[in-house]
């Protein structure tokens, strides 16, 4: 009986344990000259989910929040925007923030047409949203806040936005609201880079819905980036199914630089046949060669490092890093990942760093700029399948 009573005790306890766990950031948003309050700033944690705005005596209030690092970031039309590290416990903050009045600076003006709008949207829309199943149920509301320009001779489509970009994501349950600081797809290198911040809100639903949504971000979860790395610094790679090799690779020389492959094909597309298929041809070979996966995979001391700051980590490696998920199977072919013919058809990611070493959070999150490179699986990735970092498979 004493022990039916203690777990009682326990029970009825524990939801107030689960609630101590969160805490609480206030502060008062102020003009950086005069000290007048600033009503109706943006305060966000970025890409997570608490977000709030400022009360007329410039005062906010952002409860309920998971302990981690996250940037904070304050936003006003007119004022720069504020950005600042916090390192969130069970202790409150509160802070005092001053924004600085934004300089104007007038843009270049791009004249187009409404079609050339509506194409480099569609361009931006595939590239940026993505083109996954959880696309089909994305809706940008409002598109007419992007400044696109497409530069026809560098084949490099450009966008930024002054206002937050509002998507509606019915497949996973958001309404994600992206700061668009600049979006280049460039179609020569073949790659894809952005940077921006992101306040992510729960969309009502239905019981029925929310289970539905709860399945979707497990989906979108398992085998991401952001599991990988949480995986890596808890040093439960294996047990979470993640594999990290070594990964050698040399540019194949007999395909040329893909800048030249597109210029020739671009110079005999309308007068000679032969010379635009033998440049079709070239182009159609792979960019790599001499590829070898080491077949022992990377413990995870072995490529991750502490920093001096409390919550960051780094990961480093000699060459490339080969990722395989061995919990779900690839179902888009990649012409230029390599695949060693006695693997299982796993999903599988190359990561390439721009320097030694890249950053990341406790929470999952790269926040070394500019970010690693991803090919394969992860490349697919962008923001119809896009999670908060304060996200953990069950909520």
């Amino acid at each position: 009986m004493r022990l039916y009573r203690l777990s009682l005790i326990l029970f009825l306890l524990f939801p107030f344990v689960v609630l101590a766990q969160t805490a609480t950031i206030t502060g008062r948003v102020v003009h950086g000259e005069s000290k007048s309050p600033l009503a109706n700033a943006s305060v966000f944690l970025n890409n997570a989910t608490y977000g709030t705005s400022t009360a007329e005596d410039g005062t906010f209030t952002l409860s309920g929040i998971r302990p981690g690092q996250y940037d904070l970031i304050v936003t006003v039309v007119g004022y720069e925007d504020y950005s600042q590290t916090v390192q969130v416990g069970h202790v409150p903050l509160k802070l005092e923030i001053s924004l600085t009045q934004k300089v104007l600076m007038l843009r270049e003006v791009v004249i187009s047409s409404n079609a050339d709008w509506k194409k480099n949207y569609e361009q931006f829309r595939k590239e940026f949203i993505g083109t996954t199943e959880n696309s089909k149920l994305c809706k940008v509301l409002n598109p007419r806040v992007l400044n696109l320009n497409y530069h026809r001779s560098k084949q490099r489509l450009e966008a930024d936005a002054d206002e937050f970009l509002v998507v509606e994501n019915k497949a996973l349950g958001y309404r994600t609201k992206y700061l668009l600081k600049n979006f280049v797809s460039d179609a020569i290198e073949h790659t894809i880079q952005y940077s921006g911040r992101a306040l992510f809100e729960n969309l009502p639903g239905s019981a029925e819905q929310k289970k539905i949504w709860k399945h979707k971000r497990e989906e979108a979860y398992y085998g991401s980036p952001q599991h990988f790395f949480r995986s890596l610094f808890k040093d439960k790679l294996k047990e979470e199914g993640f594999e990290a090799h070594d990964f050698t690779r040399a540019l194949n020389r007999e395909r040329p630089p893909e800048e030249l492959i597109q210029q020739k094909i671009k110079r005999y597309k309308e007068t000679n046949r032969d010379s635009v298929m033998h440049w079709y041809r070239l182009s159609n070979l792979t960019k790599w060669s001499d590829e070898n996966v080491v077949k022992i995979p990377y413990q995870s001391m072995e490529i991750l490092r502490s920093t001096p700051e409390a919550g960051i980590y780094a990961i480093t490696f000699p060459h490339f890093l080969y990722v395989v998920y061995t919990k779900k199977h690839e179902l888009t072919e990649f012409k230029d990942v390599y695949r060693p013919l006695d693997m299982e058809n796993f999903e599988t990611s190359i990561i390439s760093l721009y320097g030694s070493y890249a950053l990341f959070d406790n929470n999952g999150t790269v926040i070394s700029n500019p970010a690693p490179l991803y090919e394969g699986t992860w490349s697919k990735a962008k923001l119809c399948d896009l999670l908060p970092v304060d996200y953990e498979p069950g909520d």
